[in-house]
């Protein structure tokens, strides 16, 4: 039972960082909208979160977005994850950022510094940016 309970706490712990990443690009534009909170929620499920943890693991992103000035510690957690898991992660950034069709310039230089944080080629970063942008319109 205690490895179980562990498991689920380090899940959360590290899922919280991933979905802080996440809320800060939703709030980096001062509009943080319930469409980005959803997109955030569904895009923590398919990483792995586990159902029953969600609004916990959002709760806590909120809270370590808020109380955090850099976001050095939520890259971290992003870095280690699978490539086909980063791009998740990239799509989800591109699809908040989208999500009210448009990206203003604060959003697009947070995702030129992302690019370079998680080792994301400009190519890819790219492609990903034009294929959301394209789903949007």
């Amino acid at each position: 039972m205690f490895f179980k309970e562990n498991k689920n706490k380090n899940e959360i712990d590290d899922l919280s960082k991933v979905a802080a990443l996440l809320i800060h690009a939703a709030k980096i534009d001062q509009n943080f909208t319930e469409k980005e909170e959803k997109i955030i929620e569904l895009a923590i499920l398919k990483i792995g979160a586990n159902n029953q943890n969600i609004k916990i693991i959002i709760e806590k992103g909120k809270t370590i977005e808020n109380d955090s000035n850099q976001i050095l510690e939520f890259t971290r957690e992003v870095k280690k994850m699978s490539e086909k898991k980063k791009i998740l992660v990239v799509e989800t950034l591109w699809q908040i950022i989208y999500s009210n069709n448009e990206a203003d310039m604060y959003e697009t230089s947070l995702m030129r510094r992302l690019a370079g944080l998680l080792y994301i080629d400009n190519k890819i970063m790219g492609n990903i940016k034009e294929k959301i942008k394209n789903q949007n319109l």
